[in-house]
């Protein structure tokens, strides 16, 4: 991929994980558990596309772009295997897991920072 490319993905995870952070330590007034789930549901966000970027924006050959997109659909399968697998665990295994609070950080660190970063790009380009 061109270098421009995997410099915004790494933008990203910065910022999903800067911004999961934040809202596990603003979920610590509504207790232990609410915070521990919205750190397990920020970082299983983190951890799933940083494994999706790190599968994808390894080196390829621009001569063969059918591979280029069978890496990158098999990185999207991997990244739903991996949700789906710490997500079962946390289930299986934490009895006061807030299930809402684990969805809503996985979804807010999912969408909000890549909302941010366009923001920063939209601003470093005018």
């Amino acid at each position: 991929m061109q270098q421009p490319d995997a410099h915004r993905a790494k933008r990203i995870l910065k910022i999903q994980f800067l911004l999961g952070l934040f809202l596990a330590f603003a979920a610590l007034p509504f207790g232990v558990p609410v915070a521990i789930s919205v750190l397990i549901g920020a970082g299983t966000c983190v951890l799933a596309n940083a494994m999706l970027v790190g599968w994808v924006f390894r080196e390829y050959r621009a001569q063969q772009p059918e591979r280029l997109l069978a890496r990158f659909y098999g990185a999207e399968a991997a990244k739903i295997v991996l949700i789906v697998g710490v997500f079962a665990v946390a289930f299986a295994t934490l009895d006061d897991l807030n299930i809402a609070a684990l969805l809503a950080a996985y979804f807010l660190v999912q969408v909000v920072a890549t909302v941010i970063a366009a923001q920063l790009d939209s601003r470093t380009t005018k």
